[in-house]
């Protein structure tokens, strides 16, 4: 199982689901939520049944755009561009008319400043992330040859994993109208510890099996160390998915945002973890900048 040998194929699929990513970030864009680019947030409970779709026309037909989604609770959450208190009761009244009685169980708006605040936030909290993970892993490793390569290695993926849950997240925006909010951003910081959780155990294993083993030729000792870690990492993924589905069954769409963020990131995070920052640490570790095409490399089992 030459994880190491192919890492050509890895390192092209993952460039390809990077740069779909991009170009759907390019031309789609996010659909920022009224934490990042202001608005108005109104929560209602109906004392009858009704259709999303309905409440939709008279949010729309009363001059508003935005998004209406039920709540854990079946409760009616009614997001649009920034409001007025009395713009606000003439929507209720509106509703009122329509559907019956109702009852206001929450209503809060973002202003842009406080928006533009939140982004830069979002947006340095990561960026610094990267950058304490890199001089860590550096640290961490740092009695090893070229012990940089194990930090640029590991963020390298991890922006890996970031384009594309931006990406999936452009896609669904453009599709399904999702807006992203600070689940998004917490899902993101969480999808990054995890990763470099992953990354550093199979790097830790490449320490381990390196010292055992002088001398050995770099990509055979890595390749080894993925073989022997891939098992606990699948393991790992498999049963976060389950937490994950109870979560979205038990606690309902208003959290839709944090779960999709951890599916597509923890797996794709796996994925990089084990077949490109790995691999990727080969190609620094030789130089091979020429060629990520490896040369005459085997994957014999260290005895």
């Amino acid at each position: 199982m030459n994880i190491v040998g192919y890492r050509l194929w890895f390192f092209t699929l993952a460039a390809a689901l990077f740069l779909i990513s991009l170009v759907s970030l390019v031309f789609f864009r996010l659909n920022p939520g009224i934490d990042f680019a202001a608005g108005s947030q109104l929560t209602l409970k109906f004392e009858q049944t009704v259709q999303l779709n309905d409440v939709k026309d008279v949010v729309t037909a009363a001059g508003y755009t935005g998004t209406v989604e039920f709540d854990a609770h079946n409760n009616v959450i009614i997001r649009t561009p920034e409001i007025t208190t009395e713009q606000k009761v003439t929507l209720k009244s509106e509703l009122g008319t329509q559907f019956g009685d109702l009852t206001e169980l929450g209503f809060e708006s973002i202003d842009p400043l406080v928006a533009q605040q939140t982004a830069r936030a979002a947006i340095i909290a990561t960026v610094a992330a990267s950058i304490v993970i890199l001089l860590y892993i550096a640290f961490a490793f740092r009695k090893m040859p070229d012990p940089f390569n194990y930090g640029l290695a590991a963020v390298i993926a991890l922006v890996l994993d970031c384009i594309v849950v931006l990406g999936v997240f452009s896609i669904l925006g453009k599709v399904a109208g999702w807006e992203i909010d600070l689940a998004l951003v917490t899902g993101i910081l969480t999808v990054i510890g995890y990763a470099v959780n992953d990354t550093i155990v199979v790097f830790d294993r490449i320490r381990e099996t390196q010292k055992r083993n002088p001398g050995v030729d770099f990509a055979r000792v890595v390749n080894n160390s993925l073989r022997d870690t891939m098992t606990r990492s699948l393991v790992t993924g498999v049963g976060v998915l389950f937490v994950l589905v109870a979560l979205i069954l038990i606690v309902g769409p208003t959290i839709k945002n944090l779960v999709v963020v951890l599916m597509v990131g923890i797996y794709f995070g796996t994925f990089t973890s084990l077949f490109v920052a790995s691999p990727l640490l080969v190609v620094l570790h030789k130089k091979q900048w020429g060629t990520f095409f490896p040369k005459n490399e085997t994957a014999k089992k260290i005895a």
